[in-house]
């Protein structure tokens, strides 16, 4: 056996090392500063703790501390930092149980299950806590412990989360140590706490263990930290925005939806919030005409027979509302697609009929746990802009690039920064690999063809087929996963499609899954807050309040209102000031206020704009400049072009 090694560098040149060199020691090599600013190692792409050691011929390449951008960097800061949060809290609260505590998008939590209920206002007292513990200073160590010596040490410790834990966990057990604080971990973590020169607790919220209801509530308190006090003020400014942007807040204030609990997590829709929905779905419903689908309607609730011969019934059982009938279980869909194959597989189909395109944005119910429900953005009705497509092996790569275009227009539409994620192969999954080398093959070359950088998650496609996954950042620049583009050759096979191929034999058609927005519910919160409730004028639910300074101008008002037609207006008649009136329209953010008076008539219009801007115009004009506001008016037509 060799007694040393060479790992390769970002520039391609070779470090000789001793065999079973840390990264730390390899950093160490390199030089100094690089030792001492190193927080993880990548190794062929993928982070390591530099504690571990590496091996020969990997490809090695550093974050530091000036990666404070980088996610891998932000993760092994938070990680970090989750651990003295509970280190703290420990030393705070004797009796105390410690949990769980991995970093999350934007920060981290860890979960207590404390003696005695603790509130927002004790997170101060923690945080001072865990000021003083990087002050004081913090080293971690890595060590790995034999499975029945952690479970003893934590039942020693009276901890017995950390021995369910250990209990359940696969692969090699290690321990992080900082201080007088050992915690049972798997890693990345700092060299020392010094690189944390910003940490703040933001809240505290109930959880169950384990994410079971059955199980006992538990405190958890988030919070998160930066590599500078400029990173944690910026965030925190966004923070302060999302509240103010809060959709569940702007959906009362602007009488758009409520929710009760007398029907958790099923909102009731505002007369002004179906003006948006309503102008949503005559989007949908154009577009999908314009792009060749059929709208289709299928039924609401299916016998347990069709979800077992889906597949349903085993993966998605726990998440649908039964209804027991004699010795039927019957189940409302919690998606659309058996229903769609149902509808395909009454009768034989011809290639020449194919590609055909179902769609349907009906009510889905998916009996989601209370405490995951969420506004708008976590419902139990889910109405999906949802369609399946029934298309040949060849015709695969023109229809996904169909979708691709199609959720390119719906995004652009709005304004919204689009990504795209091919995810490919999982380990558990069905088909030869030929089957897959070809749908991976036919999903990369449609993007490609739209044009649309991608990035590629491994493994992480259905079991069925690969699937495209598309996400938008807001205007905070917060990501969301928005729609899927899924294919499926295992669900139709299953369910009986079939189709007469040009050589006279049945084939079973491949079937795109495909949802752009999401559902209806999501993306109406997402686009509340991305807009901060002054929605584009095409979907405002009142465009336009005119406003007759005196009763004399009231009659002249309502003709200006009429003349206006189709356009959503109002007139506010009331016997508020002007100035009142106008602050009105302001806080319900109205695109547009007309204030009409004795100077004021169809050839001259006072024409104030959302946000104060200000212009007269003739109603001719103004006319002109509302059909430019409405996409289908103002020329935006379908991208289908190849």
């Amino acid at each position: 056996m060799s007694s040393v090694m060479k790992v390769v560098l970002p520039d391609n040149a070779e470090l000789e090392l001793p065999e079973g060199a840390s990264g730390l020691d390899a950093a160490r090599a390199i030089g100094p500063k690089l030792a001492e600013q190193a927080v993880l190692v990548e190794v062929d792409g993928k982070p390591r703790d530099l504690r571990l050691p590496l091996a020969n011929g990997e490809r090695v390449r550093f974050l530091t501390t000036r990666d404070s951008s980088d996610p891998a960097a932000l993760y092994v800061l938070r990680h970090s930092s989750a651990h003295l949060l509970a280190e703290a809290v420990r030393r705070l609260y004797p009796g105390v149980k410690i949990a769980i505590g991995p970093p999350i998008e934007n920060g981290f939590y860890y979960d207590f299950d404390f003696p005695e209920p603790i509130s927002e206002s004790d997170l101060e007292r923690i945080e001072e806590e865990v000021r003083r513990e990087i002050a004081e200073g913090r080293e971690w160590s890595r060590e790995e412990i034999a499975r029945d010596d952690a479970v003893k040490r934590f039942e020693a410790e009276d901890e017995p989360y950390k021995v369910e834990l250990v209990d359940t966990a696969e692969g090699d057990i290690s321990l992080y140590t900082q201080g007088d604080f050992t915690d049972l971990c798997r890693g990345l973590h700092l060299q020392n706490a010094r690189p944390i020169k910003a940490f703040k607790l933001t809240g505290l919220a109930g959880a169950y263990w384990r994410g079971d209801e059955r199980n006992r509530q538990l405190t958890r308190i988030y919070g998160t930290a930066f590599y500078s006090q400029a990173d944690l003020d910026a965030y925190l400014e966004r923070l302060e925005q999302a509240r103010a942007r809060d959709h569940r807040r702007l959906g009362v204030q602007l009488d758009l939806f409520h929710l009760d609990e007398i029907s958790p997590g099923s909102p009731f829709w505002h007369p002004k919030g179906a003006v948006i929905w309503n102008e949503l779905e005559a989007m949908r419903r154009r577009e999908n005409a314009a792009r060749g689908y059929s709208e289709v309607r299928t039924p609401l609730i299916f016998d347990k027979a069709l979800w077992e011969r889906s597949g349903h019934w085993e993966k998605f059982r726990e998440n649908m509302f039964l209804i027991p009938e004699d010795d039927h279980i019957f189940a409302i869909k919690p998606m659309n697609c058996p229903g769609h194959m149902m509808l395909f597989a009454q009768q034989l189909r011809s290639y020449r009929e194919l590609p055909l395109r179902y769609a349907e944005a009906a009510p889905l119910h998916r009996n989601e746990r209370a405490g995951t429900l969420h506004g708008l953005t976590r419902v139990r009705i889910v109405t999906q802009d949802d369609a399946h497509i029934f298309c040949t092996r060849e015709q695969i790569e023109d229809e996904i690039f169909g979708c691709l275009d199609y959720a390119k227009f719906v995004y652009d539409l709005f304004g919204l920064e689009s990504s795209f994620e091919l995810s490919t192969r999982p380990e558990n999954r069905l088909g030869a690999d030929e089957e897959w080398d070809f749908t991976e093959a036919a999903l990369q070359a449609a993007l490609e063809r739209r044009g649309l950088e991608f990035s590629v998650n491994e493994g992480d496609g259905a079991f069925y087929g690969p699937k495209i996954d598309l996400h938008m950042r807001d205007s905070l620049g917060r990501a969301w996963q928005m729609g899927t583009v899924q294919l499926d050759a295992l669900t139709p096979a299953r369910i009986g499609c079939s189709y007469v191929g040009a050589d006279n034999a049945e084939h079973v058609p491949y079937v795109i899954h495909r949802a752009l927005m999401g559902s209806f519910e999501r993306f109406i919160g997402i686009l509340t807050e991305h807009y901060a409730g002054a929605f584009p004028f095409w979907i405002a639910p009142v465009q336009i309040r005119v406003l007759p300074v005196g009763e004399s101008h009231r009659d002249a008002a309502h003709e200006l209102a009429a003349g206006l037609a189709p356009y959503r207006v109002e007139v506010d008649a009331s016997d508020d000031t002007v100035g009142k009136r106008i602050r009105n329209a302001e806080v319900e953010k109205i695109p547009f206020v007309l204030v009409y008076g004795d100077k004021e008539s169809e050839d001259a219009l006072a024409i104030r704009e959302h946000g104060g801007l200000k212009d007269t115009l003739s109603l001719q004009e103004f006319r002109a400049k509302l059909a430019t506001l409405v996409p289908w008016q103002a020329g935006a037509e379908p991208s289908l072009t190849s």
